[in-house]
């Protein structure tokens, strides 16, 4: 199919082309669209501006999103900082922590299926003299809790152990892990970029000190995000100076309308997260029983029972992943495949499950989201059924 995104096509009811890259970005909300566009015009004040009432509105939206934030995680609204993204959070947790707790050790521990956020902050941390300890995966992508346990040693400071992977959807035992480094007395940081608004969060059951959120997972705008830092925890040495906003953590003016976003996206998160998540769960499951009822070879990557609702990640073995992304051309969704400077490399993630290279990159990740439609996940299906089939014979 020709033509940009924009130019949709009706096919069996269906709009060409299927989005179904929710794990990359989502669509705004039309509620969290509408929540903020005041706040471009009549509502354009400088939250940091107290001298006026344009100022004073604007600073009223701002504690009125911190509130929403906390509430789903379960956090108190002075605890929420907020960023440009979830990048950003992870980097000012893993790096402000390592830099504020220096004299009380220099080893960090986390895992080999990280973001690259988490993953690229730890191997700059290397350079100045911090020791980093990569967890290996088992095959269903969940770290050995005795493994991490052994990991840990006096000179540890940090944990970061992402709560849901980007690729596989799998949900690691955050509040075993939380448990373990309270009792040690090492800070835990998660990255919760897929998680947060997907499966519930509790910041203070969970034993999570920091926490990174990005709106544009969960159904708000892009370039705002959060950083959850609990309120009796370490203070964070600022990577960004300046007027010292957020509590001196993160200067910047704030971005009004997209910390209106946020927040607005993830007061509907709560309110629709036990109803939503079990809709999502039930389209993966569909999707998910209909292509391997049809085909064999397909392996899912990842625990099954450990899982975002929305996530599938499966590899078709005898295909390419390349030909059988470029056949569907009429979804939306990502390959098991990295694209870096023109080379087409095998996900690291699904390596470090014990997949070959081939197999890696003979993998699809479906994410379902909140606008997806039983219609789409059978056209989807469908479509992935006939051209695994047509490349097989091919082959």
């Amino acid at each position: 199919m020709s033509g940009h995104a924009a130019e949709r096509v009706q096919a069996g009811g269906v709009s060409l082309p299927v989005y179904l890259d929710n794990h990359a970005t989502t669509p705004v909300d039309a509620r969290v669209l509408e929540a903020m566009l005041p706040y471009f015009t009549e509502k354009f004040g400088n939250a940091a501006s107290r001298s006026h009432s344009f100022g004073w509105v604007a600073e009223e939206a701002v504690e009125t999103a911190r509130k929403q934030v906390s509430k789903l995680i379960g956090a108190k609204p002075q605890e929420i900082v907020f960023t440009s993204g979830a990048t950003e959070s992870d980097n000012l947790a893993i790096k402000g922590v390592a830099e504020a707790c220096r004299g009380k050790g220099n080893h960090i521990v986390t895992v080999t299926t990280e973001h690259k956020a988490v993953l690229d902050s730890c191997k700059h941390l290397e350079g100045p003299g911090f020791r980093v300890t990569y967890l290996p995966v088992q095959k269903d992508g969940l770290i050995d809790l005795n493994d991490f346990r052994r990991a840990l040693d006096g000179e540890t400071i940090l944990v970061t152990i992402m709560a849901a992977n980007n690729e596989t959807g799998v949900l690691q035992p955050i509040a075993e892990i939380g448990r373990l480094c309270r009792e040690r007395g090492v800070i835990f940081h998660t990255d919760a970029a897929q998680a947060a608004g997907k499966i519930p969060i509790d910041v203070v059951a969970q034993n999570i000190d920091l926490l990174s959120i990005s709106a544009h997972k969960l159904y708000g705008p892009k370039g705002v995000g959060v950083l959850y830092a609990r309120i009796d925890g370490p203070r964070l040495l600022a990577q960004i100076d300046g007027g010292g906003h957020e509590q001196g953590m993160r200067s910047g003016t704030l971005n009004v309308p997209g910390i209106v976003g946020i927040g607005k996206a993830c007061e509907i998160c709560q309110e629709e997260l036990p109803q939503e998540s079990g809709r999502i769960a039930g389209l993966r499951d569909r999707l998910r029983n209909r292509i391997t009822s049809e085909l064999d070879n397909v392996s899912i990557n990842g625990s099954i029972e450990r899982r975002l609702p929305g996530n599938l990640n499966a590899s078709f073995a005898g295909v390419d992943g390349e030909e059988l992304l470029t056949a569907l051309d009429d979804i939306a969704l990502s390959s098991g495949a990295a694209c870096t400077s023109a080379h087409i490399e095998p996900s690291y993630v699904l390596k470090a499950l014990g997949l070959s290279d081939e197999l890696a990159q003979a993998s699809l990740r479906f994410g379902i989201g909140r606008f997806n439609t039983e219609a789409e996940v059978d056209y989807v299906a469908r479509r992935v059924i006939e051209t695994v089939q047509q490349l097989r014979e091919l082959r």
